[in-house]
């Protein structure tokens, strides 16, 4: 789906990052109808890569890249990563295939392991037979409930190894572990971001799949209550897609990031309440505010030291949390 919203947005990833690394490579993306791995297939396929995307659909959307369809440069298989076979050679593999959102993993938890697990060894060997770059989309949910804020990658995490959130978590955190044996034992090329939670359009808003900020936005353009968890003073770091996008793909291309953890987010802490409340200021909704039970294992604060990355690849968040989200309502309201 492309709009003047997001062309914009892609026009400034491509500002931000210089396409030579990518041009003419070809690219194999899981999860590339999703939400991040759509924004990465556009900008990728505006550099000239050859983009390959395999997703089985259980959370990506096909309207998020049915504008690829005509493009040759462009191909798509509809695909379970745990089950995916190609005897193709690629030159950077973008792992970015999860069950992202809380409601969503808990309802699939097995699914949501083997996507892990499984399906990372699978990459692991494609990339080993082409000697290709991967990255692998982890997440800052392997700190669990931070006890370090802000939190650095030396940080291990404090995580409950069989709680309601554990097939997300404990499955990144073995995922990390599988692509740092494979670099120390077969020199692979791997980069592992810690994805801090990332907004903007195309994020889902419904059902299970959708996260705080767009089932907010979705409530308040309907005049509905507000659902914030607890009392809403935990604390999120919202990073818009674009500076998501443009580490991913910084981080991708650096040579000295090969084989490490690198913190990816927006270092501005945000409670979710004071979310509601921006939400209901840009938005000029009715809705009220209604408190809802915390769910068990609900990290209390997140946000990331984002020093190794700015010493990597000198990235840094640009847009603003109040400048991210009118754009994203904008979006929405399309």
């Amino acid at each position: 789906m492309m709009d003047r919203i997001i062309l914009e947005d892609i026009e400034q990833i491509k500002s931000n990052v210089k396409g030579d690394f990518f041009a003419d490579k070809k690219i194999l993306v899981t999860g590339g109808a999703g939400f991040i791995g759509s924004w990465l297939c556009d900008f990728l396929i505006g550099f000239g890569a050859t983009v390959t995307v395999v997703d089985n659909l259980s959370t990506g959307r096909l309207k998020n890249i049915n504008h690829l369809f005509s493009n040759p440069l462009f191909s798509f298989v509809q695909s379970d990563v745990c089950m995916f076979e190609c005897d193709e050679r690629f030159d950077v593999i973008l792992h970015m295939a999860a069950h992202a959102s809380p409601d969503e993993y808990m309802a699939h938890p097995i699914e949501t392991l083997m996507t892990s697990a499984l399906g990372t060894k699978r990459m692991l060997e494609l990339a080993r037979k082409s000697d290709a770059t991967l990255l692998f989309a982890s997440t800052s949910e392997t700190y669990g409930d931070a006890e370090v804020i802000p939190t650095p990658e030396s940080y291990w995490g404090k995580v409950n190894p069989v709680g309601p959130r554990s097939c997300y978590d404990e499955g990144k955190r073995f995922a990390e572990a599988l692509l740092v044996a494979y670099h120390k034992q077969y020199g692979l090329d791997v980069k592992i971001p810690r994805i801090f939670n990332s907004y903007g359009p195309r994020l889902r808003e419904d059902g299970l799949y959708g996260r705080a900020l767009s089932r907010f936005i979705m409530q308040a353009l309907s005049e509905l209550p507000i659902t914030v968890y607890g009392d809403g003073k935990q604390t999120r770091s919202f990073c818009y897609i674009t500076d998501t996008a443009s580490g991913l793909l910084l981080l991708t291309a650096n040579q000295g990031a090969r084989g490490e953890m690198v913190n990816v987010g927006n270092t501005r802490e945000v409670t979710i309440l004071e979310l509601a409340r921006k939400i209901k200021e840009v938005t000029k909704c009715k809705s009220a505010i209604e408190f809802c039970p915390l769910p068990k294992d609900d990290p209390k604060r997140r946000c990331p030291d984002v020093s190794k990355l700015v010493g990597l690849v000198g990235w840094m968040p640009s847009v603003s949390f109040d400048v991210g989200v009118e754009r994203t309502v904008s979006w929405f309201k399309l």
